[in-house]
């Protein structure tokens, strides 16, 4: 049996004492320990009030099999994730937050933890706390935020589901259609301390979006998993069954999660450095090979970023989704877009934007892989080519061949292949979670094999 004196993690007494205080104060009774797991999907287990002293001083048991399953619960075979064996789902205290949609609840975001109190090998949140460590030993802080696309739906007497209106881009008519949608998503966003920016109408029927407030990028990560919730959560409230699955309709457009992502000096908070007032697209050259590592390993990288058979009934010529490797000043084709600066604010506004990402994803392993990609492109000054300005699918292809764009993997077994190949990003996710993803998600590319791809029920209520 293992001593306690083993367990290498400390308890902050004075957070726990506040945060059970926090929970009498607002009447909660239950609070919801997440994570979000291999596959993509946000999980976890509910302590009660009664119960939540001891849990946030030990941690909630989970089995290690957890880490093997697939989104359509099949459990896979992975070497040390079987029916034996246990870790911790250890809460972040700084994560709490009461929940505006659900009466008398709360959550905590997790880091999964072994039992001798070491960060588990398998666990997505420590891949991205490793990928900022290594940012901030080179000096760099990095900042992102999420732009979520969903479809709103409704059902039909036979229980299929349909875009809930057949309105058009940015339309007025579609903002007065959902009626407090917007307005109550705004505030439960906030009541969590998620800044949402905007929120309009998007291409497809039933199509809408939001963008939040950029946040460092463990933040922006924790952001995400509360926006995914939330989305869900409001619209069902509001009569609509919300999808961000990347392709929920064959014959619609996808479902997006753009990641905008900005570098910043560790030891000179204010100062941006992807910013440089005399480029001509004001970036400077360590954002440009930020850019380059990140083209380097993208095909690897979209293994994670858009990690199911959906995505890639998303990830299409011309549909404004980048099919191709490729960057340009605001060229909404390509997959690393430089996006326009703020009047008035061009340095604190200087980022660029990965637009292969969709909300399939676990937000910790798509921004550690973007994190790692982007680190080694700085580390060893890779230069991305020229920027294009133009739809990549309207050049030639021998045009396309002497420019260096090539297309992204067209299938999640492509992408994969490409991650296995990746030395950086195997090596960086370790051996334990990169056999637990691969497994996962082969797993998923083969449930599909005799499905029609097109048939996205599957997917429509996962994500």
């Amino acid at each position: 049996m293992r001593s306690n004196s083993a367990v290498a993690v400390q308890v902050d007494e004075a957070a726990v004492e506040s945060l059970l205080a926090a929970c009498d104060e607002n009447a909660v009774v239950l609070v919801r320990f997440l994570y979000c797991d291999t596959g993509g999907l946000i999980r976890g287990k509910s302590v009660s009030r009664q119960a939540l002293r001891s849990a946030l001083r030990s941690g909630v048991g989970l089995t290690v099999a957890m880490a093997a399953m697939n989104p359509f619960d099949q459990l896979q075979v992975v070497d040390g994730m079987g029916p034996v064996g246990e870790v911790r789902l250890w809460p972040d205290l700084s994560t709490f937050h009461v929940l505006p949609y659900a009466p008398h609840q709360a959550a905590l975001f997790c880091d999964l933890y072994d039992l001798n109190g070491q960060p588990w090998e398998a666990c997505a949140r420590n891949f991205l706390r490793r990928a900022i460590a290594r940012g901030e030993a080179a000096g760099w802080r990095f900042e992102a935020a999420f732009e979520n696309e969903f479809t709103l739906a409704v059902t039909d007497t036979s229980g299929s589901f349909h875009p809930f209106d057949e309105t058009v881009c940015f339309s007025s008519i579609a903002m007065q259609a959902v009626g407090n949608l917007p307005v109550a998503l705004l505030q439960a966003l906030e009541a969590q301390g998620v800044s949402m920016q905007q929120y309009y109408p998007e291409l497809s029927a039933g199509q809408h979006e939001i963008s939040v407030r950029h946040a460092p990028v463990l933040q922006a990560a924790d952001n995400q998993l509360r926006a995914r919730e939330t989305i869900r959560a409001i619209a069902q409230q509001a009569g609509f069954h919300a999808s961000l699955a990347p392709k929920p309709f064959a014959n619609l457009a996808g479902n997006g999660a753009h990641v905008h992502i900005s570098g910043w000096s560790l030891d000179a908070p204010g100062q941006n450095r992807f910013y440089d007032v005399a480029d001509r697209f004001g970036l400077s050259q360590e954002a440009y090979h930020f850019i380059g590592g990140i083209l380097a390993h993208l095909p690897a990288v979209v293994a994670l970023t858009c990690p199911t058979v959906n995505s890639y009934l998303r990830l299409a010529p011309q549909t404004w989704a980048s099919a191709y490797r490729c960057f340009g000043p605001d060229n909404r084709e390509a997959a690393v877009r430089i996006a326009s600066g703020f009047w008035g604010d061009p340095q604190g506004s200087a980022n660029v934007e990965i637009k292969t990402v969709d909300n399939s994803c676990n937000p910790y392993l798509a921004l550690g892989a973007i994190l790692t990609a982007g680190l080694d492109g700085i580390k060893k000054g890779i230069e991305p080519g020229d920027p294009l300005s133009v739809d990549p699918a309207t050049l030639s292809e021998a045009e396309r061949q002497q420019r260096r764009i090539d297309p992204l993997p067209r299938s999640l077994d492509e992408a994969l292949a490409a991650l296995a190949g990746d030395a950086l990003l195997r090596e960086a996710m370790g051996p334990m979670l990169f056999s637990a993803f691969e497994a996962v998600k082969r797993s998923e590319s083969a449930f599909f094999v005799d499905v029609d791809h097109d048939d996205t029920r599957a997917y429509f209520s996962l994500f």
